[in-house]
């Protein structure tokens, strides 16, 4: 196991699935998280309460990834307290599935904005940070779907190869500061967000999986514990696949 004592992480996402299994996950190894979510309070609260044995080491922050006025107040606030970060977890992400033919506008937009756009403002504002120190680790949680497509998913889809390009250019503009960027992909995770898939569907997803199961949210979260960890100083531009074979 790593050990990030004493490290800053910073964690979009933070309080439900695969997010909070990447904080308890850090926290666990010493490190100090820097929770985001978006509306749900209710999950915040029962994370913190969760979380109370790490005391001060948990701070959660209710942000609007999407709207950057929203994440400069909030990189100002952890500024002041912190002066830079070392990891930037990229992970909060909407679904709204419709067909092409039949999507509105609001639903391309609001995962355009989110998965995409808040890549975008969250990875900005911390850059200018890690520049500071000349180190960071910056990781972005993608999708399969981003190479593979599904029928209903155009927009996020369109959102998660989005994070790939950003991934691989962004590596670019960094790699001489210390600053790796990376992706990870995990395939069907055992989280909420595959709770409005019928029994059906269920299984017509596990038949895809060489492995005949959905993953597990530790079992992505080791991972990201590797590619923010110090032993993987010469990954950057990647992304890991964690799909069971998808």
């Amino acid at each position: 196991m790593q050990d990030f004592t004493g490290q800053k992480v910073v964690i979009s996402g933070a309080s439900r699935g695969i997010g909070k299994g990447i904080s308890l996950a850090f926290l666990r190894q010493g490190a100090t998280v820097i929770g985001v979510y978006g509306g749900n309070r209710e999950a915040a609260d029962k994370l913190q309460e969760e979380c109370s044995e790490f005391g001060e080491r948990l701070q959660l922050h209710q942000c609007d990834v999407s709207k950057a006025s929203q994440v400069e107040t909030f990189f100002q606030q952890v500024e002041e307290q912190f002066d830079t970060i070392d990891i930037l977890i990229n992970n909060a992400g909407i679904r709204r599935d419709k067909l092409l033919a039949l999507m509105d506008m609001e639903s391309w937009q609001q995962v355009l904005d989110i998965n995409l756009t808040g890549t975008f403002t969250m990875s900005q504002k911390a850059v200018l940070l890690m520049l500071k120190q000349k180190y960071g680790r910056i990781i972005n949680i993608t999708s399969p779907v981003a190479s593979m497509g599904f029928a209903g998913q155009t927009n996020y889809g369109a959102s998660k190869a989005g994070q790939i390009g950003l991934t691989r250019s962004l590596c670019k503009e960094t790699a001489r500061k210390k600053i790796t960027v990376n992706c990870i992909s995990p395939g069907f995770i055992d989280t909420d967000l595959l709770d409005d898939l019928s029994d059906e569907q269920m299984k017509a997803y596990k038949k895809l999986v060489p492995m005949r199961r959905f993953g597990k949210i530790e079992e992505v979260a080791a991972a990201v514990l590797f590619l923010a960890s110090k032993d993987a100083a010469y990954i950057t531009g990647s992304v890991l696949d964690i799909n069971g074979g998808l």
